[in-house]
């Protein structure tokens, strides 16, 4: 897939991340993994993004890393498969690479690994990544890896396999002024954690989609969600808000890093074996698991 019809394709529709399976011993589970993402290409998501955020790039071993987009291909169908990248330049540099070799269709960069940076050093980095790979390339706007608009700018002019920007950051009024900017150079992807709480405001700013973590396990509500959010039914949006969106968050806000460990339940409640999240994070207790099982039963395939 060229930049070009990588771009177009993350405008055309929903956005999500799966989950990566480990098993017991917290090593990556291929067979489950390539179930659920075959059962995933089948909602009508745009493209899907492996071993990103939600699917614990974190705490991945680099080398994991082409397998696992491997696996992505192999049950993805037609759809777009778009792999994590980040860490430091040159760590950076060497996942683009295997992950174009691995057939994967495109990387989002994640933030760098721990310390800030002046704008001419992220300029270098993200460059030095596209200058890389063949592939298109996506910005993730968030944490200490915040572009301003000029330095973007600068990006687009000498990258033409920079396709496209993410934003975690919330700062609406910076992608705002980003996204008159830049027009059409880019697709702009909303990226806060548990989107759909975002969404409208995104909207409103130029963003044209955004990533579904809850896609990963409720995928049916999640399309929903957005078919309702682009044709501007606002009492519907609100509906779904106040009936999962705003109890999912709840439980999210629990502990920190449940944004990717209450993913993570929900896909096993939906009966796929993810296994446990991988160290730092930890998995819900068993009153949380419950909470969340209530909360999908409506939507339990």
């Amino acid at each position: 897939m060229s930049p070009e019809e990588l771009k177009i394709a993350l405008g055309a529709g929903l956005l999500s991340f799966p989950v990566t399976a480990f098993d017991d011993e917290y090593r990556f589970n291929p067979e489950p993994y390539r179930r659920h993402v075959e059962w995933l290409s089948g909602f009508g998501a745009s493209v899907l993004f492996a071993a990103g955020g939600t699917g614990e790039f974190f705490s991945l071993d680099p080398a994991e890393i082409p397998t696992i987009v491997r696996a992505a291909k192999e049950s993805a169908g037609g759809t777009p498969i778009v792999s994590g990248c980040g860490y430091g330049t040159e760590l950076a540099v060497g996942i683009a690479r295997a992950v174009e070799k691995a057939g994967g269709d495109g990387i989002l960069l994640l933030p760098h690994y721990l310390i800030d940076a002046p704008q001419e050093g992220l300029l270098d980095h993200v460059k030095r990544v596209c200058d890389a790979t063949g592939m298109g390339v996506m910005v993730y706007n968030r944490d200490n890896a915040i572009l301003q608009p000029d330095t973007l700018a600068r990006l687009c002019e000498t990258c033409p396999n920079l396709v496209g920007f993410k934003d975690g950051s919330g700062d609406i009024g910076l992608v705002r002024q980003i996204t008159a900017k830049m027009g059409d150079r880019l697709t702009y992807l909303g990226g806060m954690p548990t989107a759909e709480l975002f969404a409208e405001a995104y909207l409103g700013a130029g963003f044209t989609t955004y990533s579904s973590a809850v896609f990963n396990f409720v995928p049916d509500l999640a399309i929903e969600f957005y078919n309702a959010l682009r044709a501007g039914e606002r009492a519907r949006c609100e509906e779904i808000l106040n009936d999962f969106f705003y109890p999912f968050m709840a439980i999210r806000n629990r502990r920190k890093g449940y944004a990717v460990s209450a993913i993570k339940a929900g896909v096993r409640l939906q009966g796929f074996e993810a296994g446990p999240v991988r160290a730092p994070l930890s998995d819900l207790t068993g009153e949380e698991e419950d909470m969340m099982r209530d909360l999908i039963a409506p939507w339990k395939r």
